[in-house]
């Protein structure tokens, strides 16, 4: 299978000869004349995202929800994702034939392909990273990089914006896009953050969490948490994990290892195993690609980070943060994480880890996080009540008569390290 230019792809979408829209002129429905949602996921991280919005829609027999999966270099993981959900998936060369009353997407890859009012949500935290080189500039053209996903390659095609809606987390956000994008202003819609949401209205159940963990109440969590690319904390692990290993007492500390589901995508599953498989036999737990890993952030005492969204959302529970890896050339220096990268300890090669982690704890700014994780969302709480008044809008209907709740996280599942060991009171 290739994308839209014709390179191939890592992955490929769960596909069905015929999907639920298409069959609705038939005779097999048995609910019809429903408003048809397409859920375009490109990746595993995108389809995390879009799961969010997929309770604002639960309950209404006027909807009728479809997937599918939009090209892009790290498919791999959605597919994945979606059939763990046991989703119905419709292949892309359908979906682009097939018309929808919503879109619902996290990338900008072939979306400009979609016959339906499309509303574009961010894929991160804070539009932390700026674009990509090759995005940005070509043979005959030095033109700065852009904000990654706020540029007018992300949101424009053929000289027209291709979003009905591009939803917001902060007001600032407006500044960045007036900057690089201003076509895009009038459809723009600050609606708020759900992970923000979803870890904050958490937090109060941070020790279940560590408990089904299998955490001891005196034991510390320390968590390794990783971007993808080349700045990344990953591409500098084999420094990181030995030391961490080496010098910090397993009965008083336990690690686990937090990567960006692209790195799976990217490697495949069973590398990524085996480049980590003598750390997990040192009792190192590696967090699954799909698993929650909102529910582990609020868990850990330590969060050792880089320019990834996952360490700026550290900043909104107990953990004290520091940094393995921080390319300032790849940030955007507007963002919430360039402020975060001033304000968290740098980890440096030449002290013992447990002087640093104790060092990062006493002067940790309290204060200072606090401000940084405002600047995740100006509507804290309010993302379920905006994005649902959003859709429903685009969708012409009625919105249901409740309020949407914001759940608090599941429990996670215990953590492996060794094959078929888990982490419990006595796996010492």
């Amino acid at each position: 299978m290739t994308d839209v230019r014709g390179r191939p792809l890592s992955g490929g979408p769960v596909e069905r000869e015929t999907g639920p829209v298409q069959r609705e002129t038939g005779q097999w429905l048995t609910l019809t004349g429903c408003r048809k949602v397409l859920v375009v996921v490109h990746t595993e991280v995108y389809g995390q995202r879009l799961r969010e919005l997929l309770p604002l829609l639960e309950s209404d027999l006027r909807i009728q929800v479809v997937f599918t999966i939009a090209p892009h270099a790290f498919n791999e993981g959605a597919a994945r994702s979606l059939r763990a959900m046991g989703s119905t998936v419709m292949p892309w060369e359908e979906a682009v034939r097939t018309e929808f009353d919503l879109a619902l997407a996290a990338g900008s890859q072939g979306v400009e392909r979609l016959r339906a009012p499309l509303i574009r949500l961010p894929h991160g935290a804070g539009h932390m990273k700026l674009s990509r080189v090759l995005d940005s500039k070509t043979a005959d053209s030095e033109e700065p990089r852009t904000v990654g996903g706020l540029g007018r390659s992300y949101l424009m095609w053929d000289g027209r914006v291709v979003p009905k809606a591009f939803a917001l987390a902060h007001r600032s956000d407006l500044t960045a896009l007036k900057r690089w994008c201003p076509e895009a202003l009038p459809v723009a819609e600050v609606v708020g953050d759900a992970d923000h949401d979803r870890i904050t209205a958490s937090l109060p159940h941070r020790a279940a969490y560590r408990e089904a963990l299998g955490l001891r109440p005196e034991q510390k969590l320390i968590m390794v948490c990783s971007t993808w690319g080349l700045g990344s904390s990953f591409n500098r692990i084999d420094a990181l994990l030995p030391r961490l290993v080496a010098e910090l007492p397993r009965h008083e500390y336990r690690i686990a290892v937090l990567l960006h589901p692209n790195i799976h995508a990217g490697h495949g599953d069973w590398q990524v195993k085996a480049w980590l498989a003598g750390f997990r036999r040192r009792g190192v737990a590696v967090v699954p690609p799909d698993a929650d890993w909102r529910s582990h952030l609020i868990a850990a005492d330590w969060v050792i980070g880089d320019h990834g969204s996952v360490t700026l959302y550290a900043t909104l529970t107990r953990a004290t943060i520091l940094l393995a890896r921080f390319p300032d050339g790849d940030v955007n220096p507007e963002s919430p994480g360039a402020e975060l990268a001033q304000a968290a300890p740098a980890l440096s090669p030449a002290h013992p880890l447990p002087e640093q982690l104790a060092y990062a704890a006493a002067e940790y700014p309290a204060r200072e996080y606090a401000r940084i994780a405002a600047r995740i969302s100006s509507e804290p709480g309010r993302f379920n009540e905006l994005m649902r008044k959003l859709m429903y809008r685009i969708l012409g209907l009625g919105r249901p008569a409740h309020q949407p709740a914001v759940r608090p996280l599941p429990l996670p599942e215990p953590l492996e390290s060794e094959e078929g060991l888990t982490w419990s009171p006595t796996a010492i």
